[in-house]
């Protein structure tokens, strides 16, 4: 089960790697860390979820834990409900992955971060212990009561803005037959807005392409219906809808860290001098724009509950990640697709510029995306790369390794599950990221040789 379980949550194959014993011990498990009598369960529309659900729910329910099922459900529609019942919550999703895959993610009261360091190893140790003996059967045990949380959750994402203003707003939403498909229709509804949906129809299979909207192959459906219907912005949601990636009027994507930015900038324009968040490989534009603003920026590490916990800590008004997750400190510090859509139409309404116009001053650098390589020895390879530019940089270790040259810089990450190194680099221009990137892989490479040395 080691396999499976991740830094923030639980992902494999079914039946092969996840399968109802697990989730049935898992469950268990959770009740016992969590130490509540109440649990809420949601799940999403892949062909293993419901039942992986029910056998959850048995694990909850042997332990005597009650359990209020939201039934079919977002990501962020579960940590709505965790917060506005302050209880803890379990989503049966595996985000973007492909339909064979299927994951457990969790949260405690008020939807905060249950991860590595928080909650999941106890959660692991427990559930391999109940799988290889039994599931603990309480004398008295736990019930399970259906209750929807989706039209609480609409009115609470519409909360977020001036929905008067969105009239007249075209939107395209590519919701990968996932479950953006639930709730994009019911918070649109009669707001005046324009709306296409793609592939809205609820299917794990994912029949026409997968639910993975980083990867820009599954955009070219979206990017083309956005030319087609003359749209303000198109919106691709992944499978469990908690991340959103913006296409532009003209049909070019738009970066985690342009939205970061564009979101920032409307929230202190409501609310100034907040703070805001952000994660460290975002561009440097970000914080940029969050100082130019009247805002406090806040550089973190990559992750939910690293973020989560910083906003509580800072009581930062906004948080957002390059990978696409967006944080809001009135959404119980949860990340929320949604909400973040409805934040950039706003602004697109309220300025009265295009986001094609506006994203022009948002994008200040060029970057590599992110680059993986395979090594023998994550750690080694580091400390040779930070002594290969020793005196060269100003280092810092808050996640992996940054080295800031001041014109340009770079992230080498770790990979939680896998010997590979994330390079993110930054610099003025294109031509000078392909240099770079270039240096900063053969010094990896030498590096990875030196260590099989």
């Amino acid at each position: 089960m080691s396999d499976i379980f991740k830094a923030y949550d639980v992902r494999g194959i079914v039946p092969d790697e996840l399968n109802v014993d697990w989730a049935r011990a898992i469950g268990a498990a959770f009740a016992q860390v969590v130490a509540t009598d109440r649990v809420i369960v949601g799940y999403d529309m892949r062909l293993s979820s419901d039942a992986l659900k029910s056998a959850l729910v048995e694990g909850l329910n042997a332990s005597g834990v009650d359990v209020i099922d939201v039934g079919l459900a977002s990501t962020d529609l579960l940590y709505f409900a965790s917060g506005r019942l302050d209880l803890p919550g379990v989503m049966i999703t595996a985000s973007h992955n492909p339909g064979n895959y299927n994951g457990i993610k969790f949260c405690r009261a008020g939807a905060s971060p249950v991860g590595a360091e928080s909650g999941l190893v106890e959660v692991q140790e427990l559930a391999t212990k109940y799988l290889a003996t039994t599931v603990p059967v309480r004398a008295v045990q736990g019930t399970c009561e259906r209750r929807s949380m989706l039209d609480e959750y609409v009115a609470h994402v519409r909360s977020f803005v001036d929905v008067t203003k969105l009239r007249g707003l075209r939107v395209v939403a590519d919701t990968a037959n996932g479950m953006g498909g639930l709730i994009v229709g019911p918070v649109f509804d009669d707001l005046g807005v324009s709306l296409e949906v793609m592939y809205g129809e609820l299917d794990g299979s994912f029949p026409n392409h997968p639910a993975d909207p980083i990867q820009p192959e599954n955009l070219v459906d979206l990017r083309a219906k956005v030319l087609s219907m003359g749209a303000d912005v198109g919106l691709a949601f992944d499978g469990d809808a908690d991340r959103v990636f913006l296409v532009d009027d003209k049909a070019a994507p738009v970066s985690g860290s342009t939205t970061t930015a564009l979101i920032a900038r409307r929230i202190l324009s409501r609310f100034p001098g907040e703070t805001i968040l952000y994660n460290l490989i975002c561009s440097k534009a970000v914080p940029e724009v969050i100082t130019q603003a009247g805002g406090t920026a806040i550089r973190t590490r990559v992750g939910h509950s690293f973020i989560k916990a910083e906003m509580a800590r800072t009581g930062a008004i906004f948080g957002g990640e390059h990978s696409g997750h967006y944080y809001f400190r009135d959404n119980y510090r949860a990340d929320s697709g949604m909400i973040a859509a409805l934040t950039v139409l706003e602004e697109i309404a309220i300025k009265g510029s295009s986001l094609s116009e506006m994203r022009s001053s948002l994008e200040r650098y060029s970057d590599s995306g992110e680059v993986n390589t395979k090594v023998q020895d994550t750690l080694a390879v580091l400390a040779f790369v930070e002594n290969a530019y020793q005196g060269r940089a100003v280092v810092d270790h808050l996640d992996g390794l940054t080295l800031d040259f001041g014109d340009w810089w770079f992230n080498l990450r770790p990979s939680n599950t896998e010997p590979l190194l994330r390079l993110n680099l930054e610099a003025p221009t294109d031509d000078e990221v392909s240099r770079r990137s270039h240096e900063v892989l053969a010094v990896v490479a030498k590096a990875d040789s030196e260590v099989i040395r």
